[in-house]
């Protein structure tokens, strides 16, 4: 299985796609995450739809918008109140944020690893 984040951006518009997303796909919902990060002495928070791999060639795409979304904010109760809607729990926790990683890719790959350790995420088969 092929598990990959698909970066939509840091949450301000984009987080409307996000909405969409989860929306249009609100069968293959899997998990909806968000991510806080201590960033400058002020909480940020990641959002992430985590959806079910695809029957097909077993692709599980997981949608992120990336330290964007200042915690808490109007933007998070849009994510809740989605979330809500679909009958999902959203999942908080802590991470270390990106900026302490050389590269996006090592961060998706630390994130991926957490998100395994929890069962947020099956193994790779």
């Amino acid at each position: 299985m092929i598990q990959r984040f698909i970066e939509l951006g840091e949450g301000y518009s984009d987080l409307y796609e996000l909405l969409e997303i989860m929306e249009t796909n609100k069968d293959r919902v899997s998990q909806l995450l968000c991510l806080k990060v201590k960033k400058e002495d002020r909480m940020y928070a990641s959002l992430v739809a985590v959806l079910h791999p695809a029957s097909e060639g077993k692709f599980q795409p997981l949608y992120i918008c990336r330290e964007g979304v200042p915690y808490p904010s109007k933007r998070i109760d849009l994510f809740e109140a989605k979330a809500a809607q679909l009958n999902k729990e959203v999942i908080t926790f802590d991470v270390k944020p990106s900026t302490d990683f050389a590269e996006t890719e090592l961060f998706f790959h630390y994130l991926t690893g957490i998100l395994r350790l929890n069962y947020l995420i099956p193994p790779l088969t």
